[in-house]
């Protein structure tokens, strides 16, 4: 039995400046069906509140605490590990950390910061990382808003890294430990709960692997033929987009 849903939010929700045909009638039915909902993302370079003044904007009824952020994960992790930030992260979200009070113990937390990654800022996180360096997902790469690729946080990690000889922990997808902060508040254990996603690495590989029952993918976003078959695990299903990944869902609720 499903008795949560998570669902990623750009490529599935929203494209662009525009929410994705039928995407918020398939939030609104999720809800009537009595399921409860947490919007969750990787973006590293909007406020929580920004996030929600767009999804409203796009017509989704949405409350706080429904949306899961890296930030969120990582002030999170903070407060368990009494840390408190050395940030790389983008200008815009540096409000997000602070509330954080200052720790003896320093954790670097390091985001899409964009032009932000410059020499001192990574020379910074560099010292700091000696002892520790948390991230929010590690990718190479970004899509632009004209398509092309762009340097993400995770080149950046990577080099921090090799410098430094540590580890860094990821505090997004597809970290399970991100997948299940985001449940936790919903009293549901990942074996009753479904993840929707456009990117069947960190979204539905992810999802699985964290131990969520079912994962689906949707044909929209980042999807590209041939997605469903590339990770381990394969999605649960592969469908056009968030109405008929709500049809699956109430189908089997």
């Amino acid at each position: 039995m499903i008795r949560g849903v998570l669902l990623d939010l750009a490529g599935v929700i929203y494209e662009g400046d525009h929410a994705l045909p039928g995407a918020v009638d398939a939030v609104a039915r999720l809800r009537a069906g009595g399921l409860p909902l947490r919007f969750i993302t990787n973006t590293t370079r909007k406020t929580k509140h920004a996030l929600l003044r767009r999804l409203t904007g796009l017509g989704l009824d949405i409350e706080d605490d429904e949306l899961f952020t890296p930030a969120r994960a990582a002030r999170d992790w903070l407060a368990a590990h009494d840390a408190s930030p050395v940030l790389v992260v983008h200008p815009n979200l540096e409000s997000e950390f602070a509330s954080v009070p200052v720790r003896e113990t320093r954790a670097v937390v390091v985001g899409d910061a964009g032009e932000a990654f410059d020499y001192g800022h990574l020379n910074t996180a560099f010292a700091r990382s000696t002892a520790r360096a948390d991230r929010a997902r590690q990718e190479p790469h970004l899509q632009g808003r004209r398509r092309q690729a762009q340097l993400d946080a995770g080149a950046f990690v990577t080099a921090l890294e090799y410098a430094s000889g540590q580890t860094a922990r990821v505090l997004g997808k597809p970290s399970p430990d991100f997948f299940a902060g985001a449940l936790a508040p919903m009293d549901c254990p990942p074996e009753t709960a479904v993840m929707v996603g456009d990117d069947a690495e960190a979204d539905v590989a992810g999802a699985l692997q964290a131990g969520l029952a079912n994962a689906l993918l949707v044909r929209t976003g980042k999807y590209r033929d041939g997605d469903e078959t590339r990770f381990e695990p394969h999605p649960t299903a592969t469908v056009a987009d968030l109405a008929a990944a709500a049809d699956w869902i109430l189908d089997r609720q």
